[in-house]
């Protein structure tokens, strides 16, 4: 799907940066929307049905959260919360309800416009051909085979724990977001409890040492701190 054929919603009430993202996405191919309240933001969503929202949390008559909220009862549209709250609580709370991806202001044209397209690559793909075509994910070597539970890092595989593999694969179903770290233990362990932090973190390490990650390198498992984590996203080919 090219560019030009995405629609997208911005919901922000500071007018001068609804223009600028308007503008930004409107130079790289995109239709846009803008609202500039909460109600406003249902309204145009519920008219005009945009492929994402782009969401401020500051509104003037509710908070963002609440659209998000919303929203998430009947609908999986993308959604990217861009805020200029940075605190990890936000960004958790955010992404826990649901957000896709979240940006602070200020941000880079460059990151947000990448974030974008991978947010809507994502989301596409999912749609047009179920989870993953062939029951496979690959990124720039790494190969995850669903159907043996088996990962190879370029063709040798990499022999994992039944907990090793499991967060590796769930990461890589919400592949180029970050899932947080509750988000994670949720689906893995089913539960929080006190040491669930500490063994997450454990089989964090072991994974990204399998993986042959190193500091200051692109890896394939990111930690974004006191968030969560973040795996690549997937091959264009594959996609």
């Amino acid at each position: 799907m090219n560019g030009n054929k995405y629609k997208i919603l911005i919901i922000e009430d500071d007018e001068h940066i609804n223009n600028l993202v308007a503008t930004l996405l409107e130079a790289n191919g995109y239709q846009t929307l803008s609202a500039y309240s909460c109600e406003d933001g249902m309204m145009m969503y519920a008219s005009h049905r945009p492929d994402l929202v782009v969401l401020d949390l500051g509104l003037p008559d509710q908070d963002g959260m609440t659209f998000l909220k919303r929203l998430r009862k009947d609908s999986l549209t993308p959604v990217i919360v861009l805020s200029a709250r940075s605190d990890e609580k936000d960004k958790v709370e955010a992404l826990d309800m649901g957000a896709n991806d979240y940006v602070t202001k200020p941000f880079g044209s460059n990151e947000f416009l990448a974030r974008i397209r991978s947010t809507l690559r994502m989301t596409t793909h999912r749609m047009q051909n179920g989870m993953f075509p062939g029951g496979k994910f690959k990124a720039s070597g790494l190969t995850i085979d669903y159907d043996a539970r088996r990962v190879f890092l370029h063709k040798k595989e990499v022999k994992l724990t039944q907990t090793e593999y499991n967060i590796i694969a769930a990461l890589s179903e919400h592949a180029g977001k970050v899932m947080t770290y509750s988000a994670i233990i949720k689906e893995i362990w089913g539960y929080n409890d006190e040491g669930s932090i500490k063994k997450l973190q454990v089989n964090m390490v072991n994974i990204r040492k399998k993986l042959g990650a190193r500091p200051g390198e692109k890896n394939y498992i990111v930690n974004e701190l006191g968030v969560g984590y973040r795996m690549c996203e997937a091959d264009e080919e594959t996609l």
